[in-house]
């Protein structure tokens, strides 16, 4: 796992260039501590920060071809590296090192852009083509890893973080309204774009090539799906087989590397069913890990100890409070480099260092299989209204969404009237392509209401929900409830939310590289063509995967109720124990300064939450939205980050000078 940075068509020395580029690759060197090279030319700079993994000794890169035309920087692990190596030699292609980064310069050289089908992984690559003085870009099928580009003064500039950016001359980032507007309602922007005007983000899915005439912007991969009676797979048994083969190879693709692969270990069922194909594969001195929390509301520590006997694994654990979440929050903003509106990615940050200080650099996840298989609770909550609807005056229909929130009083308490204030917004519009989330986002759009005059002023009018909804009504027409429900939350929630703020960021911030078998592209297309039964049975959600691990997991784990993953945001941002920092960025005297916000407004609502007066669901969002939005403005905007000492930047272990 690695960090890359670089530029195209940026006319100055090539000691600036090198010096440029070594400040960029230092910005981001979290994401590769070990060590670090560049490639510099007339035309192009390409840099990589390395975590070491596979092929320790020889896998410095840039690497190049056998005949130096292709040059590479690579983030990610391609876990078919052997398989596609073995392919190449076929074709009398020769290679000078062990690394996977080699092997996707060689398939570059051999199939073109159309190499990327073939690859097993997670990845951003940079190539630069010397022939066709051309830059090429790509991103992994649902953007596990990341990478983002800018034009400045003429000069194309891209790398795995906007850090990345600070150093590079004339970089002067501006906060995006419109952005915001879609961060404070969808929890992230609708197309490339990111926080700050100008700086985009590849697409999943993708690849770019720019040269001196154009730039241009190709998919690749999109998210399959299936329309009703075109199911592939309809009955348990069937399904179950095809299930088993796939993902015992996605694991076993997983656990190659040279070093140890550890755990995570949270006591939910994801976790588990990967950590269980693991000990399956490797029975063997398998290392776990988990977080638990001091508060009990969020805690899910005797779960974690099941697992942990049942599995019989060398575990190691820490206790995460409020404190700890506020002491580390202005990191997590850091890393995270975008509008967060809850806490959640803290403690996956505190617990990704623990894996770090115990001198782990890869950690299996169980990211994407709520995703895949109907795990949340919005997929439930879709059926029920779907069925609501049929009978909208039923007084009993909608008491089935108590089951639902049983951590949020509000509703697991709410009677029938309240229940139907609150869910019955726009009921009866089962038709639209985005039902399944048009409660949410309204909900959350009321956010919006705590900008300024002039953010506001500049997005009157817009409309992020009605803009999704224009998108997706061809797209999603004539598809289940359910498939309706998965496309957004893969292609918006996991992709541009999830894996970015708890997935890649708060594991490269402590050097730590995260692998999620669930995201095997091959995973994906299997679960969008199951019957959506073998998801969501009933309200028995993850149904398919539940059968399939009867009898191999505890059945206190297999049959617990669904605990959404949450953090504590009151208890951690309204204490004495609250840094100076963040009370200073809630400051009246810092919003009217940043003027994003209004200041009434925001002491508003620092009032009600100090005075712990019935604190919603939206107030603990609105708090965390507003502080992680002065946060960045702060630190990107304001530049109030130190800088970088000659005894800073990171060693060159390479450099190619051409």
């Amino acid at each position: 796992m690695c960090g890359i940075s670089g530029f195209f068509n940026f006319n100055t020395s090539t000691d600036n260039k090198i010096n440029t580029l070594r400040q960029m690759l230092t910005r981001i060197k979290h994401r590769g501590p070990d060590e670090s090279g560049i490639y510099v030319s007339n035309t192009i700079g390409l840099g990589s920060v390395r975590l070491s993994i596979v092929d320790l000794a020889t896998g410095t890169m840039p690497l190049s071809n056998s005949d130096d035309s292709l040059w590479i920087v690579f983030n990610g692990e391609i876990f078919n590296h052997i398989e596609l190596r073995e392919e190449l030699l076929a074709k009398n292609h020769s290679f000078k090192t062990h690394s996977d980064t080699e092997v996707i310069v060689h398939l570059y050289e051999e199939y073109g852009p159309e190499f990327l089908s073939k690859l097993n992984g997670q990845f951003a690559i940079a190539i630069w083509d010397k022939n066709k003085q051309e830059l090429f870009l790509a991103r992994d099928r649902v953007g596990i890893r990341p990478i983002f580009y800018t034009t400045i003064n003429d000069t194309f500039v891209f790398a795995s973080e906007i850090k990345s950016f600070l150093e590079f001359p004339e970089f002067n980032p501006k906060i995006s309204a419109k952005a915001l507007s879609e961060y404070f309602t969808l929890w992230t922007t609708l197309s490339s774009n990111t926080v700050f005007d100008n700086v985009f983000e590849l697409p999943p899915g993708s690849y770019m090539t720019i040269n001196a005439q154009s730039k241009t912007i190709k998919t690749y991969w999109e998210l399959p799906i299936t329309k009703p009676n075109a199911y592939q797979f309809n009955t348990v048994e069937e399904a179950s087989e095809a299930f088993e083969s796939i993902f015992t190879d996605a694991v076993k693709l997983r656990l190659r590397a040279d070093v140890q692969v550890a755990a995570y270990l949270s006591g939910g069922l994801d976790s588990s069913i990967t950590t269980s194909y693991i000990k399956k594969i490797l029975p063997d001195n398998l290392r776990t890990f988990s977080i638990g929390f001091t508060e009990k509301d969020f805690d899910e520590s005797s779960f974690q100890n099941i697992a942990r006997d049942y599995f019989n694994t060398q575990h190691s654990s820490i206790t995460c409070g409020p404190k700890d979440i506020s002491d580390n929050f202005k990191d997590v903003v850091w890393h995270s480099e975008a509008p967060l509106l809850r806490t959640a990615p803290t403690p996956m940050g505190i617990l990704a260092k623990s894996v770090h200080d115990h001198n782990i650099k890869v950690v299996i996840t169980g990211e994407g299989a709520d995703e895949l298989f109907g795990g949340y609770n919005i997929f439930k909550e879709t059926k029920i209204k779907h069925f609501w609807a049929k009978d909208p005056q039923s007084k009993y229909r909608p008491l089935l969404l108590k089951k639902l929130y049983p951590y949020i009083p509000q509703i697991s308490k709410a009677n029938n009237t309240v229940l139907k204030m609150f869910f019955g917004y726009k009921l009866n519009e089962t038709e639209s392509p985005i039902y399944s989330h048009l409660l949410r986002w309204n909900n959350t759009s009321r956010l919006t209401n705590f900008l300024s005059k002039d953010y506001k002023d500049a997005i009157h009018n817009y409309n992020p929900i009605a803009e999704i909804e224009k998108q997706l009504e061809t797209k999603l027409k004539d598809y289940d409830y359910l498939t309706k429900a998965q496309w957004i939350e893969l292609n918006f929630f996991m992709s541009k939310y999830l894996l970015s703020s708890q997935g890649d960021r708060m594991a490269m911030a402590n050097s730590i590289e995260g692998r999620y078998p669930f995201l095997d592209h091959r995973i994906i297309e299997f679960s969008m063509k199951l019957n959506p039964d073998l998801k969501l049975n009933g309200l028995n959600e993850k149904y398919l995967l539940k059968k399939i691990m009867k009898g191999r997991l505890p059945e206190s784990i297999l049959n617990r109720s669904k605990q959404a993953y949450r953090a504590p945001i009151q208890s951690a941002f309204f204490s004495e124990d609250m840094p100076p920092y963040l009370n200073t960025m809630l400051s009246e005297e810092k919003i009217t300064e940043f003027g994003i916000f209004n200041t009434a407004y925001v002491n508003q609502l620092k009032k009600k939450m100090e005075l712990n007066k019935q604190v919603s669901e939206i107030d603990n969002m609105a708090i965390t939205a507003i502080l992680s939005t002065q946060i960045l403005y702060d630190l990107f905007i304001n530049k109030t980050i130190p800088e970088l000492q000659e005894n800073d930047l990171v060693v060159l272990n390479k450099t190619i000078i051409d």
